[in-house]
């Protein structure tokens, strides 16, 4: 066999390239290790088809623009081993325990948390004030997060662990502000803490307080739409509603005044990321679930939710897969507030 070196923390990468993989080793080093496919990215994806009878890729191989980078997610052990220190460089760890109509993080954190993590309040840390004109939750000033950020004594060289306890939708949120906001490395724990505690990881109970920073917020750096670019999205690239395809359909409204979608928006609900343990599916399987619902990396592409919270997931699983989405803060919450058009039914409308 013939090992190729990359600059990436995964275990192992093979190429297929002029390699002298057997077909068989090369099916079984997924998902040990990452098989590169080092053709062009359209080749991968299988736009394009050469001298080979069907177009594609082996079934776990990775391109090498995704193999170099590393992911946005982190496993229990790999985030066990940062904090006992056989790894280099100890994270910050961030508990945004939080769940709609639920105000019970802050208890649930003190009675047992990853040890020496900061507990991170999302309405109040990870939002600015609600009002009818700007959504339920909108995104922080930046002057305001860049506060929140001293007081956990996050730096801008910081390595960041975020996790929650709600299918990774608060702490992709906490993920997409950090990350807008300059923050080196920020990673989302991958199965939340029911994954910490499958590991057989310990918690520990009670505050934990933390040296502050002076880390500076000037501006966010991650994309967003204003309401009138939301609106205008799906003419000339897609836009997607993160929420519950009953919600989008315009069948149930639980807390916005009006039901239904923006026109042009396609559905693709946030929990169809996970798997049944609660873990992103597989890179390959993310990419075709997007795909399918026409996302393209030659289009814009957009993503809203019910108040911004939810759009973040969505965001978070296209960066695992490569594609740069632009979130829409606002979200219905602020569409639903207007006299915009409504669409209702399955279609984009």
């Amino acid at each position: 066999m013939t090992v190729q070196s990359t600059n990436t923390p995964s275990p192992l990468v093979w190429s297929y390239r002029r390699s002298s993989l057997t077909v068989d080793e090369a099916g079984d080093v997924p998902p040990h290790g990452k098989l590169l496919d080092a053709r062009p990215g359209e080749h991968v994806r299988g736009e394009v088809k050469t001298l080979g009878p069907t177009a594609g890729h082996l079934p776990g191989a990775v391109t090498q623009s995704e193999a170099i980078t590393p992911s946005p997610l982190i496993s229990a052990t790999e985030l066990a081993d940062l904090l006992d220190g056989r790894s280099r460089g100890r994270p910050i760890v961030l508990d945004v325990r939080w769940q709609l109509g639920l105000d019970d993080g802050y208890e649930q954190y003190l009675s047992g948390h990853i040890p020496g993590a900061l507990y991170v309040d999302l309405p109040t840390q990870l939002a600015g004030r609600a009002t009818p004109a700007a959504g339920r939750h909108p995104l922080p000033a930046p002057a305001a997060f860049e506060k929140v950020l001293q007081s956990l004594g996050v730096r801008q060289e910081s390595t960041v662990v975020v996790y929650d306890d709600w299918s990774a939708q608060s702490a992709a949120r906490a993920w997409w502000l950090l990350t807008a906001a300059g923050i080196g490395s920020v990673r989302v724990l991958d199965g939340g803490l029911a994954s910490w505690r499958a590991a057989g990881q310990p918690l520990e109970s009670g505050e934990v307080t933390a040296i502050g920073s002076t880390v500076r917020v000037d501006a966010y750096r991650s994309p967003t739409l204003t309401i009138d670019e939301a609106a205008a999205l799906p003419q000339h690239g897609v836009l997607l509603d993160a929420r519950a395809a009953e919600r989008f359909r315009g069948d149930v409204e639980p807390v916005d005044p009006v039901a239904g979608h923006i026109p042009g928006a396609i559905n693709a609900p946030a929990t169809g990321n996970l798997d049944a343990s609660g873990r992103f599916l597989p890179p390959q399987e993310l990419r075709e679930r997007f795909e399918d619902a026409g996302v393209r990396a030659d289009a814009p592409l957009g993503v809203y939710c019910g108040s911004g919270v939810t759009a973040s997931h969505n965001i978070l699983a296209l960066t695992i897969v490569g594609f740069n989405a632009a979130l829409y803060p606002g979200s219905w919450s602020q569409w639903s507030h207007t006299d915009r058009p409504v669409a209702t039914g399955d279609q984009p409308g």
